[in-house]
């Protein structure tokens, strides 16, 4: 194997063990890693590709623990979502943009460890639904952000570990599938997606059982301390990418 398919899989397995363990977060790893071995062209659709299986292992794993009800929702919701992100990136101002999206993960999250008052819900509530999946399918439009409003939802819904890990990967498959469509279409799944996408599977299998390992150890009242940890992380990084 040459250097660019060593870092290739090197990549590939500890994105997959951060999305297999906590339900998302691989792509702000994946991608801009990826593309210093990859052109953008090749990166993108193989990060979505493999997306795609672990959204599928994960739900054929632990379909049982899946929210259907709330996935189905979320997922509806984000729809419209969608094309108003993608006119945010493409007419937007990105330095605002993101500076805004950072500064809202961080001070939620910050929130979120710190605060004792917080909102509760013990059953699917469609106001909430519709602004979190509405949320979601904006941030994913405009930067493939898709988690942090989901994060928001089942945090209120208290859902446990293995719960937020199932639901997320029921929203992401069709999302995924989408995105793999769009990328058919254009022609950019070509010969070279497909060969590193294959190269990245004995990688990608075993990292998917070994964040599920990861993720049953987590005790469900720390899980989301965690999940907040990294969406500080996530908003450092998006306030920190617009002054590189």
């Amino acid at each position: 194997m040459d250097y660019t398919t060593i870092g290739v899989l090197a990549i590939t397995f500890i994105a997959t063990i951060i999305r297999s363990t906590f339900g998302f977060g691989e792509a702000l790893i994946a991608v801009p890693l990826l593309i210093l071995f990859l052109p953008i062209n090749i990166a993108v659709p193989l990060s979505v590709l493999l997306s795609v299986f672990i959204a599928l292992v994960v739900v054929v794993q632990d379909h049982k623990k899946i929210h259907l009800s709330s996935a189905k929702w979320l997922i509806l919701f984000a729809l419209p979502g969608i094309p108003l992100g993608i006119v945010i990136l493409m007419y937007g101002s990105e330095l605002f943009v993101k500076i805004g999206l950072g500064l809202i993960l961080i001070v939620y999250s910050l929130y979120s460890l710190l605060g004792k008052s917080k909102i509760v819900l013990p059953k699917d509530n469609m106001f909430w639904l519709f602004i979190c999946g509405f949320a979601s399918g904006v941030f994913g439009g405009a930067y493939g952000i898709n988690g942090p409003p989901l994060v928001v939802y089942g945090n209120m819904r208290q859902w446990g570990a293995k719960q937020f890990r199932a639901t997320l990967q029921a929203y992401f498959l069709p999302a995924s599938l989408i995105g793999v469509i769009g990328y058919f279409w254009e022609g950019l799944l070509n010969a070279e997606v497909w060969k590193y996408f294959l190269f990245s599977l004995p990688v990608t299998v075993p990292a998917i059982f070994l964040g599920r390992y990861f993720n049953h150890q987590l005790k469900d009242d720390s899980f989301f301390k965690y999940i907040y940890w990294g969406l500080i992380l996530i908003g450092i990084f998006l306030i920190a990418d617009t002054f590189r």
